[in-house]
């Protein structure tokens, strides 16, 4: 498997506090790459990098060839990155159809201005109601998002961020809040979305982790210490020590 995406050297410092620290990180085309570590590792730091919401001090990131590193969220996201966001932020007036349909108007470039046009037009509702199947949220599409779970506002997040067919996505924590059913039925979900699509999942469910993961990427105060196969991961003494020890389970970073 070729590397989708390539990490090198990313750096990000808030005033004397380093949040990453040197990054280098390989993912290839096809896996469910997870990247895990106690409070504070940097995790979130490292995806709104990816993602474009924070732009590095330092070092590079390539996407399917392409250097990103300096690329606004919009232009990666056209490059076919997909961010889901560890904090759910939908129009909960809206229908759970229209929320899908503003993400695949705005992931063509459109202002969310335009949203009455979402309502009507084909082209943003046949992808929308795809992308809410994957999920399995086709039957609630016509609820108002209010209206459903936090779990199956997981999903709808979710939906969103596939909305815009995108070839890799970030996935940041969207495990967190979830009950043991809800859970275990977000694990199934990307368990199949993996076999279409190349993930980066930031999570703090070790379970989770372990169930889906192709190889593991553990960040301690920024810095990689650990990266392989769950097997290398969970017999390292170094992570064992930092994190999955008395740590495990340990939250958002």
């Amino acid at each position: 498997m070729s590397a989708l995406l390539q990490v090198e050297n990313l750096a990000k410092r808030f005033g004397g506090i380093i949040a990453t620290d040197d990054i280098v990180l390989n993912v290839a085309a096809g896996e469910l790459h997870a990247v895990i570590g106690p409070n504070g590792a940097g995790k979130t730091t490292l995806i709104a990098q990816l993602s474009g919401q924070l732009m590095a001090d330092s070092g590079r990131i390539h996407f399917e060839g392409h250097d990103i590193t300096r690329l606004p969220p919009y232009k990666r996201s056209a490059l076919g990155l997909a961010r889901s966001f560890q904090i759910t932020s939908l129009f909960l007036d809206f229908s759970v159809l229209d929320n899908v349909a503003l993400a695949v108007q705005a992931r063509a470039g459109h202002s969310f201005h335009f949203w009455r046009d979402a309502r009507t037009e084909t082209a943003l509702r046949e992808p929308a109601r795809a992308a809410l199947a994957r999920v399995g949220l086709d039957k609630r599409a016509d609820w108002p998002a209010s209206a459903l779970s936090h779990g199956e506002h997981r999903q709808l997040e979710l939906a969103m961020a596939l909305a815009g067919s995108p070839r890799m996505l970030l996935l940041d924590e969207p495990m967190a809040g979830l009950g043991p059913e809800e859970s275990a039925r977000m694990v199934d979900m990307l368990r199949a979305l993996k076999k279409e699509l190349t993930i980066l999942l930031v999570e703090h469910d070790m379970e989770a982790v372990f169930a889906l993961a192709d190889r593991i990427t553990v960040l301690v105060y920024g810095r990689v210490i650990a990266s392989g196969k769950p097997d290398e991961i969970r017999n390292n003494a170094a992570v064992r020590d930092a994190y999955l020890g008395e740590n495990e389970g340990a939250g958002h970073g």
